[in-house]
């Protein structure tokens, strides 16, 4: 008897278009923070080790904005579902994060849909539109 076959389909993310649905997305700026969010909300904030590691014990979804490849490293061992990078670091942390099969995805920040085409290009998971994250900024 054969098993079946388990295929991983790969679809670039994009989050923050209006025509396509996505996760509700709330900028969180410390632990205190997290405690009035809306449950099943992703909340994203600047690398921080301490909120991490708090979202990782607490089941927390998250995203994370990164500078560096050492901190999407970090953020991908301490379960981050998304890392925001910079385009300049963008393609090595894709991978990296391919190479030693992250969980974490990978995000670029896109100020509009003409820029779709050239992350998937470059086969970055996905995107966020930088608007979502400016809206969810103060």
């Amino acid at each position: 008897m054969f098993k079946p076959l388990s295929i991983k389909v790969k679809v670039v993310i994009i989050i923050g278009d209006k025509y396509i649905p996505y996760e509700n997305i709330s900028k969180i700026d410390n632990i205190k923070d997290i405690k009035s969010t809306k449950p099943n909300i992703v909340v994203w904030f600047y690398f921080d080790k301490d909120i991490m590691q708090y979202c990782m014990q607490n089941d927390i979804n998250y995203a994370v904005v990164t500078t560096s490849i050492k901190e999407s490293v970090y953020s991908n061992s301490l379960n981050a579902k998304y890392i925001i990078s910079p385009n300049n670091i963008l393609e090595p942390i894709q991978k990296i994060a391919e190479n030693y099969m992250f969980d974490s995805k990978i995000l670029a920040v896109i100020k509009n849909e003409n820029e779709i085409e050239d992350i998937a290009i470059k086969q970055i998971d996905g995107v966020i539109f930088k608007q979502i994250m400016d809206r969810n900024n103060g």
